[in-house]
């Protein structure tokens, strides 16, 4: 498979992984040019045609837990164009997700891949900056990458690194404008929408760094070759965090679509027999381990059991771990990542994180008054935070039902935490 760049054929190896990730150490400028050629640009009107059109036939979706499509989302940037406001692009490192590694570990070892992908899309916005949200441990990695670029002569477009809020809902792309301007990552689900009226008015692009180092690969080789693996309806790879009962826990990279048994084998396998999965990270869903070992890790392959792929995570629950305890360790964290917009996440998500910790501490627990506030937070958050505890709560209501009626009788399996909960709540 072979991309036409700059009028200089490039060859890609067809269908071979890793594709983001290289091993060993990240490469520097020159490393990563001779691996993957330079990035297209800057483009004719005729190119940028031509470059959304491609990206819309590879069917690259959103990588930080929306999957919304990513041409769709550069179009309505593009569109909003406005000679007062010129339109600003937002490279998503923030991850506040506490299990999740995979956009810090892509930012570590491929930096020069997330600021191509960067720089791409700001050009097919009319964008004439970029701003790079990074976490702390790795914001001087991307700064010294930019200043590498700066080193060799003129960038196309002006950089700006930003070190990324804590907490929870921090990553979320409204709450990552909010803190970009001024200095409160509180998300939010009003319009207007950030592609009509971002960052200080401007129609904004909020992209996940794993999006941006796709994009930076489809400009490159193409859609056929960014559709050689993954499924018809989801293409491509996706970054997947493992943790809990495996072997070696960490970041892989695989396909869209590969077997959950085969994910949990990227990580060495389970180190001892598992109970249950938590898939999509703290706003996902419990389910099976058995049940879902064979099927797809891909939003269709997911989705008869209550699941999604979200944010790219799975967490190993062993048979001797308690998924009950478990719930309530991250159902108490998620209540103090509320950003106070709104009383169901003020005061419904400490209700219910209560209820569960009654029910994980053996304690008698109305099940049918839990269940009551969650129907009555469920769709009335300022935000989607409120909705992802109520998605974990009743997965875990469902998947261990057996554990229910034990924790009744003041029984629990016991067992030591698996999933990680930072101290504190939003900051």
């Amino acid at each position: 498979m072979s991309g036409v760049i700059n009028g200089a054929v490039v060859n890609a190896p067809l269908g071979q992984l890793p594709r983001l990730l290289p091993a060993g150490p990240a490469p520097g400028l020159a490393q990563h040019l001779t691996r993957h050629g330079p990035p297209p640009g800057p483009l004719s009107d005729q190119g940028r045609a031509e470059l959304m059109a491609e990206v819309e036939r590879s069917g690259l979706t959103g990588r930080g837990g929306a999957g919304f499509p990513a041409a769709r989302k550069l179009a309505a940037v593009r569109q909003s164009y406005r000679r007062c406001h010129t339109p600003v692009a937002v490279a998503n490192g923030t991850e506040g997700e506490p299990a999740s590694a995979k956009d810090k570990i892509l930012l570590a070892r491929s930096p020069h891949l997330v600021l191509d992908g960067a720089a791409i899309a700001a050009d097919l916005i009319g964008a004439r900056q970029a701003l790079i949200v990074a976490p702390h441990p790795v914001r001087d990695v991307v700064a010294d990458a930019i200043a590498e670029r700066v080193a060799r002569g003129p960038e196309p477009i002006r950089w700006r690194v930003i070190t990324a809020a804590e907490g929870f809902v921090a990553g979320e792309a409204s709450a990552v404008v909010h803190w970009i301007s001024r200095g409160i990552p509180a998300p939010t689900a009003t319009p207007p929408r950030l592609a009509e009226r971002g960052l200080h008015g401007a129609p904004t692009l909020v992209n996940n760094v794993e999006t941006l180092a796709h994009l930076a690969l489809i400009a490159r080789y193409g859609a056929d070759w960014f559709r050689a693996i993954g499924t018809v309806s989801e293409p491509g790879s996706m970054l997947v965090t493992v943790l809990g009962a495996v072997r070696q826990p960490g970041v892989y990279e695989t396909a869209v679509g590969t077997p959950v048994r085969e994910v949990l084998d990227l990580a060495g396998g389970p180190s001892q027999p598992l109970r249950a999965l938590l898939i999509g990270g703290y706003s996902g869903s419990w389910v099976n381990a058995e049940t879902a070992c064979d099927r797809p890790f891909s939003a269709a392959g997911l989705a008869d059991l209550g699941a999604a792929v979200g944010a790219g995570m799975v967490a190993a629950l062993p048979e001797d771990a308690c998924g009950l305890a478990e719930t309530a360790r991250v159902a108490r964290y998620l209540a103090g990542q509320s950003a106070g917009q709104c009383g169901p996440c003020r005061f419904g998500l400490d209700a219910i994180a209560g209820a569960v910790e009654q029910l994980a501490g053996g304690r008698t627990t109305d099940i049918s008054l839990l269940d009551r506030w969650l129907s009555q937070v469920a769709g009335r958050g300022a935000c989607g935070h409120p909705d992802g505890v109520v998605r974990l709560v009743r997965s875990a209501l469902a998947e261990f039902a057996d554990e229910r009626e034990r924790h009744a009788s003041s029984w629990c399996c016991g067992g030591a935490s698996v999933l990680p909960v930072p101290p504190g709540g939003l900051r």
